[in-house]
């Protein structure tokens, strides 16, 4: 029996930008066939610079790349017809019109006469887009354009579809549905696809398969049962009303870890997390180590092992402040 081999195939990538920010440390990833792996990490960890890299719009500074196939460094020609992408913003001509936009596409993938046509108005109608085919792309809604995106990257019937951050900016509703299309995507035409984004909820309803990318490398990788399940028991989360020093934080850590039923104890300023075996079972106590090492509690919270519990574990640190940190480090004209 001969196993398929993967759409996407990277190792040891690395990619430093002006300014000595490296991007890339030794980034890897493998991707079978007919899947849909998402690159779940916080803005600036990595993950645009390995699509760009893989889609042959960038070069790393060393390590290799192969794409359906093809390597993406010594044929990227060949690598460009295999694969259909949607970057963050839209490459869609806003005076165009939205089937104008797919024509277009089409012809610049050697396509004509009636498959062409055929392709656009199949799209159209698939996207709910038919009704706007006429109207120019700039009176488009935000969801209705990135649908237009996702067309566009469909357009030559690629092999593998790299989606790059795909729901930004739109609203609940719009998102929804566009996880409903990729399902779809994945599920019915069995093709393959990479999707990077900072959505903890989109990565564990749509990937099969993740790696969690932090400073640009993957700190762990699995399906999001697999990941979640490591975690034994219940994530304890409290929230003090006031941040402990160094010292106090240290000496709190210690005094949790003491007690048998709590694991995995981490004092992060005004936040504790931990790991029990039964959460309900352990708050009690937990509040009472608190109340003794004179710490002052505004709120506890037991939940079922998350993604972000998951990211804590290999990472070091919370999504939300990883998120945080890279905004502040963009803001300061770094990233």
């Amino acid at each position: 029996m001969t196993t398929a081999a993967p759409a996407v195939e990277a190792g040891g990538l690395t990619k430093t930008y002006a300014g000595g920010v490296k991007a890339l440390d030794g980034m890897g990833v493998t991707v079978a066939a007919g899947t849909v792996f998402g690159l779940l990490g916080p803005n600036g960890a990595g993950k645009s610079t390995t699509v760009k890299i893989l889609t042959t719009l960038a070069r790393p500074d060393a390590g290799t790349a192969r794409v359906a196939g093809h390597d993406a460094l010594r044929h990227p020609d060949r690598v460009r017809r295999a694969i259909g992408v949607v970057a963050q913003k839209s490459g869609a001509d806003p005076v165009a019109t939205g089937r104008e936009n797919l024509l277009l596409q089409g012809r610049l993938h050697g396509m004509r006469g009636t498959a062409l046509t055929a392709r656009a108005d199949e799209l159209l109608a698939r996207f709910d887009l038919a009704a706007a085919a006429k109207r120019q792309v700039r009176t488009y809604s935000g969801g209705m354009q990135r649908r237009l995106d996702v067309a566009l990257g469909l357009m030559h019937r690629p092999q593998v579809l790299f989606l790059d951050e795909p729901t930004t900016g739109l609203d609940p509703e719009a998102r929804t549905a566009m996880w409903q299309e990729i399902s779809r995507l994945a599920g019915d035409e069995g093709l393959t696809i990479l999707l990077t984004t900072h959505y903890l909820e989109e990565a564990d309803r749509l990937a099969e398969r993740i790696a969690i990318v932090d400073r640009g490398r993957v700190v762990t990788e699995g399906s999001p049962d697999e990941l979640k399940g490591e975690l034994r028991g219940d994530a304890v989360h409290v929230e003090l009303r006031d941040a402990p020093d160094e010292v106090d934080a240290r000496l709190l850590a210690t005094a949790l870890g003491e007690f048998a039923a709590v694991r995995e104890v981490a004092v992060d300023g005004r936040r504790i997390a931990a790991r029990a075996d039964d959460g309900p079972a352990a708050v009690p106590h937990v509040l009472a180590v608190l109340e003794q090492q004179g710490a002052t509690v505004a709120s506890v919270t037991v939940a079922r092992p998350s993604l972000d519990d998951v990211y804590l574990r290999y990472a070091g640190r919370r999504f939300a402040d990883a998120e945080e940190a890279a905004g502040a480090k963009s803001a300061g004209g770094a990233a």
